[in-house]
């Protein structure tokens, strides 16, 4: 199925079709994105795009011409952390998951830092999110901390945040 997958730099213009998808990812019971569909605004998603394609990443996988996929990794800003990408955000539409999607996003996402000269990316994951925790150790994150009671789900139970990140 990954074969018949397009992966293609995000422009502004992909803002709508981004928000789609993270709405409907973040509306399915199994979402990691930390936002709630109704966190979620089409002035949002803009603005990341825009700050990605300003020294960040964000990446589109379209099947038959349809977004299923999108990975972006945001800039910090001071020089002094030039070569880090932060804020990670990875979400593959429900309907496609178990795909190969987000590791094709991801194989993707590191050829791009490595052209940028980036040398590490982090991202945060909640503690009961052991599906996404095996996927980001799988392909060379590592943990580095832990942000004891952080996250508060929908359902008011607390989690702990995980912090990960990928050298190059």
């Amino acid at each position: 199925m990954v074969a018949r997958l397009t992966l293609r730099a995000l422009h502004l213009d992909d803002a709508e079709a981004v928000f789609a998808l993270y709405r409907a990812v973040a509306a399915s019971p199994e979402s990691g994105l930390a936002r709630r569909p109704d966190e979620l605004s089409l002035d949002y998603v803009a603005g990341n795009i825009a700050k990605a394609l300003n020294g960040g990443v964000a990446l589109g996988a379209f099947r038959e011409g349809r977004m299923v996929g999108v990975i972006r990794a945001l800039p910090i800003g001071p020089r002094q952390f030039a070569h880090v990408l932060t804020d990670l955000t990875v979400a593959v539409d429900p309907a496609a998951q178990g795909q190969g999607i987000g590791a094709a996003l991801f194989s993707a996402l590191f050829e791009a830092t490595t052209a940028l000269g980036i040398t590490r990316v982090e991202l945060m994951t909640r503690s009961g999110n052991g599906r996404a925790i095996a996927l980001y150790e799988k392909l060379g994150f590592v943990r580095e901390g832990c942000f004891r009671g952080r996250v508060r789900l929908p359902d008011g139970r607390i989690e702990d945040d995980i912090a990960m990140a990928r050298l190059a």
